[in-house]
């Protein structure tokens, strides 16, 4: 579905790691979210946060100034880099698109 130029994508990722992994997820996952905010201008929001009865469950609030934004997101290094740095890491991903509130 394409969405509109000046509509926010925004997502929530579910991400289960391998507990033995979790540091260096999450050290991982902080240097690619801080440099996202620092550097893409389509990025309004990245935040993670582990589930308080399963640390090893990493929820990911994100929000890009629109589809293309989030597309853009996708394709640079230092996304790539984390995704190939934690690929092993990773037990499952869930994706859900939301709705932005109007």
């Amino acid at each position: 579905m394409r969405e509109a130029p000046d509509i926010p994508c925004i997502r929530l990722a579910e991400i289960e790691i391998d507990p033995v992994h979790r540091d260096a997820y999450m050290a991982a996952l902080s240097q690619e979210i801080e440099t996202a905010l620092r550097v893409e201008p389509g990025v309004l929001t990245l935040h993670a946060v582990p589930d308080r009865n399963d640390p090893a469950r990493i929820v990911i609030f994100e929000m890009y100034a629109n589809a293309e934004a989030y597309q853009a997101h996708l394709v640079t290094p230092h996304f790539q880099t984390y995704k190939a740095a934690t690929a092993h890491m990773v037990r499952s991903l869930k994706l859900t698109e939301l709705s932005p509130s109007r």
